[in-house]
């Protein structure tokens, strides 16, 4: 490890000249290149940098205490600076092999989240509108953007189904470990008899993708217009603003219909529709690598229950990671963190299991 931090070391020191050349600052496309490449290294040399200072600390108290003459007082006094530092050096090398763990190429990228109401008819819908609402108020506390994307509202306030996406940096390394089956326990506002019903919703979690990144050919699209359903005004409703795009060699279907313009529902379809297919080309790069992914915290896959919400205990319990909550109504109000830090340690201690 500590080869590979001296070289890295070496690494950081010669991106610190190239940013700084006129000549690469001109190829704005090299040097924003390498100003990313600078800013990963960054953490990983600052922390290998306090690890260097601390062995050296460590080497002078033990060189201080074999040369002897020191009064009883300040003997004990650099034993214990001794144990101190040992302790720190462990605590560091810990830290360092943790950043450097091979880093998810989308965890800085924006995110598509798709839910959908699953087994409970009504009471999934509803509580489809539940996680839109604390998906939305997470993405507020960390002063990110949210645009709703397309939504097939019910009519006592659920939601069949909600697409949106979340503009901030980092969006995706949080809410990764969203997708899959949320289950929610609780008596539901149309049950009349207070019997508690077991529902489900399903969330998708899609990095968004860049042009770039998804080469779609218009050929292979089909695109359909037609006149928005539900609520959203005489302007949605009598005209044809809805559009629905199929991607053919894929066969995937996105619809948009929230905006009142077709341009801008075309747009959004499309986003929802690149970062689609950009999921399907990531599920097979993980396909071919599944032994890695078997080590890491949940597969990412809709059909995987990760989450159960009960409501009579108030308790919330992620299943992939055994850890039981009982704080749902915070939860439900946005406090993901707790559950989401817990979610990054796991994988990052499975990933360190599996090195």
């Amino acid at each position: 490890m500590l080869d590979r931090l001296a070289a890295l070391e070496e690494r950081f020191k010669l991106l610190d000249t190239k940013i700084s050349d006129p000549e690469v600052i001109a190829d704005q496309e090299t040097w924003r290149k390498y100003c990313k490449e600078h800013s990963d290294l960054s953490p990983i040399v600052d922390k290998y940098n306090e690890l260097k200072k601390t062995q050296q600390a460590l080497s002078d108290d033990k060189e201080m205490l074999s040369e002897g003459g020191l009064d009883k007082e300040l003997e004990e006094m650099v034993k214990d600076e001794i144990v101190q530092n040992q302790q720190l050096i462990e605590n560091i090398k810990d830290e360092l092999k943790i950043l450097l763990l091979p880093k998810d190429p989308n965890d800085e990228k924006n995110v598509i989240i798709e839910i959908r109401g699953g087994t409970g008819g009504e009471e999934a819908a509803l509580f489809a509108a539940d996680l839109l609402r604390m998906y939305s108020m997470y993405a507020e506390q960390k002063r990110w953007k949210i645009d709703i994307m397309n939504s097939n509202p019910t009519d006592i306030g659920g939601y069949k189904e909600v697409s949106f996406s979340v503009e901030g940096q980092g969006a995706y390394s949080r809410f990764k470990f969203e997708s899959g089956v949320h289950r929610v326990q609780r008596v539901p506002e149309t049950e009349s008899q207070g019997r508690v019903h077991t529902s489900a919703v399903t969330v998708a979690v899609l990095p968004e993708a860049e042009e770039v990144e998804v080469d779609i050919n218009q050929n292979d699209l089909r695109i359909d217009v037609f006149r928005a359903g539900g609520p959203g005004g005489q302007c949605v409703n009598t005209t044809d603003s809805a559009v629905r795009i199929t991607h053919l060699p894929t066969g995937i279907v996105v619809s948009c219909q929230d905006e009142k313009s077709q341009f801008k529902n075309k747009d959004k379809a499309m986003k929802i529709l690149r970062s689609r297919i950009y999921e399907q080309m990531e599920a097979q790069r993980h396909k071919e690598i599944a032994d890695a992914r078997k080590s890491q915290i949940g597969s990412g896959d809709r059909s995987e229950r990760i989450r159960t919400y009960n409501f009579p205990q108030s308790r919330v319990t992620d299943h992939r990671i055994n850890l039981t909550l009982y704080k749902l109504e915070q939860i439900l109000n946005g406090s993901l963190d707790e559950i989401i830090d817990a979610l990054i340690t796991a994988d990052q201690a499975a990933k360190l299991a599996g090195e």
